[in-house]
């Protein structure tokens, strides 16, 4: 650990951990504007979400490839949720704000998005950065292009940074570009699906925790 500099964090599953309250909201949205866009019931855009997620990553990316769907428009659609319920995580911010390095959130969502978890978790100027979607031209992690991209627009050295994601799959480019890989353990289909592959060297249960230790075997 001596030589980390950066810490990146994916935002959802990460940073929070009920992924249903909030991505539930998210999902049922892309599936109202699937329908609506391509005017078909919500049993067939779901069906459509859910094929596109899996073969492209992202149900945007693959709704743009074939449906030239106007990406800003769909972002600002299914971002459109109520996280009034979510509360002040004043443990992972005491952790945060301790941690000696630059911290930045590197996400398939959209900046806007990010700002309202972090806004509402209390830990939204605790970053330096976003890379965003958007600044990925909507190629979505794992995609080399995403994390090439991310590399220059934070101006770091994956040898010196520590990666953190819920779903294990996105940690193989981080891993290939010398980072120091963490999977978030879930239960999520998607999310540990690849899991037992050698490109993961730390798998934790608990963010707050894991940064506790970072900080202690930094400062050892």
């Amino acid at each position: 650990m001596k030589n980390i500099k950066n810490i990146l964090f994916d935002c959802d599953g990460v940073l929070y951990q009920d992924l249903e309250s909030v991505f539930g909201q998210v999902s049922k949205r892309m599936t109202q504007y699937i329908s609506e866009k391509l005017k078909i019931n919500l049993v067939e855009a779901k069906k459509l979400q859910t094929n596109y997620f899996h073969k492209y990553n992202t149900s945007l990316n693959g709704l743009m490839i074939h449906h030239d769907i106007p990406p800003k428009e769909f972002l600002n659609f299914v971002h459109d949720i109520d996280l009034s319920f979510m509360k002040k995580d004043f443990v992972l911010r005491g952790e945060i704000e301790k941690l000696d390095l630059r911290k930045f959130v590197f996400t398939n969502g959209s900046s806007e998005h990010v700002s309202n978890i972090t806004t509402h978790l209390g830990i939204d100027d605790l970053f330096e950065d976003v890379f965003d979607i958007v600044d990925a031209e909507y190629s979505p992690k794992p995609a080399a292009k995403a994390f090439d991209l991310m590399v220059k627009k934070f101006d770091i050295d994956p040898k010196e940074t520590i990666y953190i994601e819920d779903i294990a799959k996105n940690l193989s480019i981080g891993k290939e570009r010398g980072a120091t890989t963490v999977w978030l353990i879930n239960n999520e289909y998607w999310g540990k699906k690849e899991s037992d592959k050698d490109y993961i060297d730390y798998k934790i249960e608990n963010l707050s925790l894991f940064l506790k230790e970072i900080r202690l075997l930094k400062n050892s």
